[in-house]
């Protein structure tokens, strides 16, 4: 019973009560009558004070520390996601915030140490399956050349030319992969620049051209002849988004297919939209295309070739320019990805004055 409140309350109360009434009894115009009352006074102040105390700001939030406690073991933390800390007299009160505060941080912590985790593991998987086809290719290759087929020239060239082909992708592998890190690190840094973005397109189509015509995939660039495509970013780095983009629209496009690049330019902003009317993207992979490794179909995209880390590089690229990839699809009809890039200052400018002097015509 003294393990309650109210049983702290009474004793506390009683003990009050008797202190009153000893101090009483000691006046000598003091009644019996008085001590009495003063006595039942004192023990119902104090009894109603004391347990009020005791309930709700001190057994009221130990109870509630507790059941902290207990969603914390059992990891349920929904509950303590959702409840905000009061303003409260209580020291208790704030001893659960901070409780509750610290929790909350620690699963959020061990969440992404898990995640981290699940990850190193994926990305291991992935780079030793990718690292393992091409090596494994070169192995075969010179092995059978040093069992003896070296002598015969024909097979030797033959192998020789695939053993170097695997290579060169091993290496274009690498090369991704350190672009990848160094991006994600800080350690690449951006040379900003004004450059014309058109001019960029139109080099990446000059260069896919011939990729694009052996499946009858017609390129359609639609730009406004009268507006201005200055941006201000990096242009290397552009251009490897652009060719990546428009490379991927190509390749994932079906025979005769068409690819459709629209650039626009806005109030303060040049808007780059790229169009395939290939197979599409299922809904479930939209979230996951811009991780390392991770593949549509993978048998499709091996049979293609690529290292799949073209668009996980994209969209660091993009970041580092305070953009972003933006991706919509519909199975069987196609994919859209579209990025932003600023209008550059005098571009934007020029164009202030093209309309200026338009409107005093």
């Amino acid at each position: 019973m003294l393990a309650t409140s109210r049983g702290i309350s009474l004793v506390l109360a009683l003990a009050i009560s008797a202190l009153v009434a000893a101090f009483l009894s000691l006046m000598d115009d003091a009644t019996t009558l008085l001590i009495l009352v003063a006595g039942a006074l004192s023990f119902s102040a104090s009894y109603l004070l004391i347990n009020i105390t005791l309930e709700f700001l001190v057994f009221r939030e130990i109870g509630n520390i507790y059941s902290l406690l207990e969603k914390i073991q059992k990891k349920d933390l929904s509950e303590i996601a959702s409840k905000t800390s009061k303003s409260s007299i209580s020291p208790l009160r704030k001893i659960n915030s901070v409780i509750n505060s610290y929790a909350l941080a620690r699963q959020k912590e061990i969440d992404t140490l898990q995640k981290n985790a699940e990850f190193r593991r994926e990305f291991i998987a992935d780079i030793s399956h990718e690292l393992k086809t091409p090596i494994f290719a070169t192995q075969g290759y010179i092995h059978t050349l040093l069992d003896g087929a070296m002598d015969d020239k024909q097979v030797r060239m033959k192998f020789l030319k695939r053993a170097a082909k695997s290579l060169d992708s091993l290496d274009i592998l690498v090369q991704d992969l350190l672009t990848l890190n160094q991006m994600e690190s800080g350690v690449i840094k951006f040379h900003f620049s004004d450059f014309d973005l058109k001019e960029i397109i139109e080099e990446v189509i000059d260069e896919l051209e011939h990729k694009a015509s052996k499946r009858k995939v017609k390129i359609n660039f639609k730009y406004d002849p009268e507006k201005s495509f200055i941006t201000h970013a990096d242009r290397q780095k552009i251009y490897r988004v652009c060719q990546n983009l428009i490379f991927n629209a190509v390749k994932y496009n079906h025979d005769e297919g068409e690819v459709k690049i629209n650039l626009k330019a806005q109030k303060n902003h040049i808007q780059v939209e790229i169009k395939d009317d290939g197979q599409g993207i299922p809904p479930e992979d939209l979230k996951r295309i811009f991780e390392r490794f991770y593949r549509v179909e993978k048998s499709r995209n091996k049979k293609e070739g690529g290292t799949g880390l073209g668009l996980a590089i994209v969209k660091h690229i993009l970041e580092g320019h305070k953009s972003k990839i933006s991706v919509s699809s519909t199975v069987g009809k196609g994919s859209i990805f579209s990025f932003s890039l600023p209008l550059s200052k005098s571009a934007n400018q020029e164009e202030i004055t093209k309309t200026d002097s338009s409107n005093l015509k």
